[in-house]
């Protein structure tokens, strides 16, 4: 009875902390769809991340292809506990915090597939991995899909600025602005059917684990409502630093190429989410920033574009690192995963508490394209149109003096 009861609360536990990453996974890579049209002003910050919320929601129950792949291929399901999928999500979450500090939007799948990897191989040997699986599925995606969603914006960027080249831009500014609403629109769609499967998985994973669910089987229509609920809700949160720092760190974006980039990743994300991919949203959305940057020949802040690849490099060793090192305190029973959460809970607060230092909002997030965590980042950019301009006090005109004519001296 006792060893049922634990064994009841660790499973009820990962399914808490599966809904929590979900819920990081939403406010992290809401950027992917809604930074362009919030920095070129086609779509208002508040109203952008209530329909990136709400469309992020109703993908998440288009389609359940990734999280059959991630409760049936990557792992032996016949080694894989429950404590291991939670030490698993704690180096997702963790990753996923640090990176949104920072405002480098990295992988929120990969800081994922990089936990679970790290706490399988520990908990349960290096055997229970499928590598193939993970090479084809995840490796390989990772590196091919930004690329072709990069070279697709590209020229769909090249083509939108040549049609339109003797069109008043009165008129192309309005109907780019409703292209971009479109397609970002559709990149959340595409966003909730890909990454809102994620979380789908793991929980399925840890039914399964539990003898509570048929191997092989995919998620429940419970699973689903609440996974889809957790990823709408953290897409409703904003995720302002991440947000600017694509919006405004890679390439400042005009209406055409935010609408030409907006297509090429939800083309990408789609199919990917079709054919079973545990693809990347955040690096395909990149690549096409970039890609359209490329194509309309403006400047393209290379250095921050480092920093982005070498997070990505960075995100499936250290997230593995850091569910490893959660796994080892997870195995020792109850207290060890009581600890665990206790320190994933001073971790989630600490963080917190020193993005306060610069807090980043929907009134501030195009002000500047630093993100900063000790020091806040200075205004490089104004709109005239912006609604926070009518609050600030206006400058007072000095009077000038008038001069006193000068008294011509008696010869």
């Amino acid at each position: 009875m006792g060893t049922d009861v634990a064994e009841l609360f660790i499973v009820v536990t990962v399914i808490a902390v599966a809904l929590i990453f979900d819920y990081t996974n939403g406010f992290h890579d809401s950027a992917n769809a809604m930074a362009g049209p919030i920095a070129t002003g086609a779509i208002r910050p508040r109203t952008a991340v209530i329909l990136g919320a709400f469309l992020n929601l109703v993908g998440a129950c288009l389609s359940t292809a990734v999280a059959k792949t991630i409760s049936g291929g990557f792992f032996d399901d016949q080694l894989i506990t429950a404590s291991i999928i939670l030490a698993g999500l704690v180096g997702a979450i963790v990753w996923n915090l640090m990176t949104w500090l920072f405002g480098l939007p990295s992988s929120s799948s990969h800081a994922l597939f990089g936990g679970l990897i790290g706490a399988v191989i520990v908990g349960a040997g290096i055997a229970s991995v499928h590598g193939w699986v993970i090479v084809s599925k995840v490796l390989l995606p990772a590196i091919v899909a930004p690329l072709v969603a990069g070279v697709a914006a590209a020229w769909a960027t090249r083509l939108a600025y040549r049609i339109t080249r003797r069109t008043p831009s009165v008129h192309t500014g309005t109907g780019f602005k409703y292209g971009q609403a479109f397609t970002s629109s559709m990149v959340a769609l595409a966003h909730g059917t890909s990454d809102g499967q994620k979380t789908m998985g793991v929980i399925t994973l840890v039914l399964i684990a539990a003898n509570l669910q048929a191997a092989g089987t995919g998620p429940q229509m419970w699973v689903i409502m609440i996974s889809a609920l957790a990823i709408g809700l953290g897409t409703y949160s904003g995720g302002w630093r991440i947000m600017r720092a694509m919006g405004k760190g890679i390439v400042e974006i005009e209406t055409p190429q935010g609408a030409a980039s907006g297509a090429a990743t939800s083309a990408t994300i789609l199919a990917s989410a079709h054919l079973g991919f545990g693809l990347s949203t955040t690096h395909v959305s990149t690549g096409s920033i970039l890609g359209s940057g490329v194509g309309r020949g403006a400047e393209v802040r290379w250095s921050v574009a480092r920093r982005m690849v070498f997070a990505w490099l960075l995100t499936l060793p250290g997230a593995a690192l850091v569910g490893g090192l959660a796994a080892l305190l997870a195995d020792q029973g109850v207290w060890g995963i009581s600890a665990l959460l206790v320190l994933l809970a001073g971790t989630c607060l600490g963080i917190y508490f020193l993005s306060r230092r610069n807090k980043i909002t929907h009134a501030n997030v195009t002000d500047s394209h630093q993100v900063l965590v000790l020091a806040a980042a200075a205004p490089t950019t104004v709109y005239p149109d912006d609604p926070r301009l009518e609050a600030l006090p206006k400058p007072k005109k000095k009077k000038k003096k008038a001069k006193k004519p000068k008294l011509k001296s008696a010869a």
